[in-house]
């Protein structure tokens, strides 16, 4: 099979899940009318393209109570809930509405929040705060948005927006409603005489983590996904109770390999089946693995020992109960991040002399060479597929952010200027451009932290304006490494959320 025929397939595998498979309405328990508009409305939902489809009359959304069509379920509690959005045709009302809406009760005059998007592109934050009482707005300064996001912090909802490619523009209201809402997708004709008609694409619900969850200690759910860059959409493969990490895509592009508790496993696109890599007694392995260019080869990095040090191993791609050892536990953590093209040496994040720098090591005299040597943070190093240029992030301007130098570490190049904390960039097979993951600017710099909301951006291999490809609950283990199907089209990568059942 080819790389495309291989995406196409895992495209059309609906989502597994070792629990349960989507309902019929895939994330929502139901739909229905709200307010008795005078047409009927539905709502549909296709297992192939992940995406539902709502059709609605109704008068309005607004004053002392609504009609709506509403596919929806109960969430308790804070939450996150995403979706591209588009109506279709030219529609009739400039002031019908699609968005993402959370209610009391399923009462025309409950009490909600919601996003909302008009037809003629008002974008707004809606409200009603007591039972029959008037509708209010927080308005958005964006028109038109293509992505939407409703997030519930204890009493603080927040309507997210951006057009694709963008980052998000925010308003928020403190609003008082039930513990358990009603939550979902909607959509108001605001004409009683017309039906109307939209698509929700990328439909994300979030259950967040725990205020006070402990770092490496607590972790929620999981979501292994695929996104095709250049319109941003997405599949959901398969969903899981615990943490996964970090999936790579084979250059056959038959496989994604990632890791959980230790161990690697891998993710057969043709039909969906897991299976466990055999990595011998390497079972304490992190994040930091990766293949060889030709794809005969991993690189691991397997904790040893009581002080539990990071160690680089090599096997085949095939497995091996007795992994090669590349890098010295005395000399402190070694991370792995990149193969050289020509597969003879790796370079990784080593902990030497007191601070963690960008290390080459030669993988049959195990010479190792310094390619950074500041006090600040350097790391996610990873060779261009040309061999002339390694890409990784530093903290030395200030926040952190992607550089490119020479293969030898020379002529050091930053390559974002943003707020943004900008980690893990990954360069597409084509050696056109790459992915990265961006942090937002209140965390420590130096850090990449679980269970935050971040982005995915795509930049040109020679820098420029920076494209926002993907908004998701995430970050430690979402990308820490390359992650390209091999026609340089898709990504792979990790989301999180607390299992919804």
């Amino acid at each position: 099979m080819t790389t495309r025929t291989l995406i196409n397939a895992a495209l059309g595998l609906a989502t597994l899940s070792p629990l349960t498979l989507a309902s019929p309405l895939g994330d929502f328990a139901n739909n229905l009318d709200v307010g008795a508009p005078k047409l009927s409305g539905n709502a549909s939902y296709s297992p192939e393209t992940q995406s539902y489809t709502l059709s609605g009359a109704g008068q309005n959304m607004w004053a002392e109570k609504d009609e709506f069509h509403f596919a929806y379920r109960k969430l308790e509690g804070d939450f996150i809930v995403r979706a591209t959005v588009e109506f279709e045709g030219e529609g009739v009302d400039p002031h019908r509405k699609i968005g993402i809406i959370a209610r009391n009760t399923l009462d025309a005059d409950s009490p909600y929040a919601d996003a909302c998007v008009h037809g003629d592109g008002l974008t707004s934050l809606q409200y009603r705060e007591v039972k029959g009482g008037p509708t209010a707005e927080v308005g958005s300064p964006l028109t038109g948005p293509t992505e939407i996001e409703l997030q519930r912090e204890g009493d603080r909802f927040t309507f997210s927006a951006a057009a694709f490619g963008e980052v998000y523009q925010s308003v928020s209201k403190q609003i008082d409603l039930n513990d358990e809402l009603f939550v979902g997708l909607f959509i108001c004709s605001h004409n009683p005489e017309v039906t109307e008609t939209a698509r929700f694409r990328n439909v994300r619900i979030v259950l967040p983590a725990a205020p006070d969850f402990r770092p490496y200690q607590d972790y929620i759910g999981s979501r292994l996904e695929i996104m095709e860059v250049a319109t941003g959409s997405r599949k959901v493969l398969a969903t899981f109770p615990n943490s996964i990490q970090a999936p790579n895509w084979t250059p056959d592009g038959k496989t994604l390999i990632y890791n959980s508790e230790g161990k690697l496993y891998t993710y057969t696109l043709e039909d969906g089946s897991i299976n466990e890599l055999n990595t011998g007694f390497a079972n304490q392995n992190n994040n930091d693995h990766v293949l060889s260019f030709d794809g005969k080869q991993i690189g691991i990095s397997h904790h040893v020992g009581e002080a539990g040090t990071s160690v680089i191993y090599t096997l085949p791609v095939s497995g091996s109960d007795t992994p090669r050892q590349i890098t010295d536990p005395s000399r402190g953590h070694s991370f792995l991040h990149g193969w050289s093209p020509d597969h003879k040496s790796l370079i990784f994040t080593g902990q030497r002399n007191g601070q963690f720098d960008i290390w080459s090591i030669d993988i049959d005299s195990k010479k190792e060479t310094p390619l950074t040597q500041l006090p600040s943070l350097d790391d996610g190093s990873e060779f261009s597929p040309d061999g002339r240029h390694i890409f990784f992030n530093s903290v030395r301007s200030g926040n952190m952010q992607i550089w490119r130098m020479k293969a030898d570490g020379s002529e050091p190049t930053q390559m974002t200027f943003d707020s943004y904390n900008n980690w893990f960039p990954h360069v597409a097979p084509d050696g056109k451009s790459f992915v990265y993951l961006a942090f937002p600017s209140d965390i420590d710099p130096n850090d990449h932290p679980f269970y935050k909301k971040v982005y995915l951006r795509h930049m040109s291999i020679e820098g420029g304006n920076a494209k926002t490809i993907a908004y998701l609950y995430g970050g430690q283990g979402s990308i820490n490494v390359p992650s390209w199907s091999p026609d340089s089209t898709h990504i792979a990568f990790v989301s999180n959320s607390r299992p919804l059942d």
